[in-house]
């Protein structure tokens, strides 16, 4: 199947007064689309919009010079970590899970 072809196996139906119908007909006319491709196109850009709003996070400056040293941090040494760390192995190793 081509990349711009999608498959269409679900639907859904939607009810609408006369005149919303009427002025999403002209809408697509305009547009050069039927009925339902217009209200296909419309919506998923729409969704998209809706959706990179909730899921993408904008940093300030400030904010996202923070964000880089916290990072950069991550590198760090952390003796006390890894000395918790080989002390947990060792008891699972022999066999203390207390």
């Amino acid at each position: 199947m081509p990349a711009n072809m999608t498959q269409r196996d679900e639907r859904i139906d939607l009810r609408v007064s006369a005149d919303l119908k009427t002025l999403l007909s002209r809408a697509a006319a305009y547009s050069g689309m039927s009925l339902s491709n217009f209200l296909i196109s419309v919506a998923s850009d729409h969704a998209k919009q809706v959706v990179g709003e909730h899921e993408t996070v904008t940093l300030s400056p400030r904010d996202w010079k923070a964000f880089l040293g916290a990072l950069d941090e991550a590198d760090k040494a952390r003796p006390r970590l890894e000395a918790a760390t080989r002390r947990y192995r060792e008891r699972r190793m022999s066999g203390d899970a207390s």
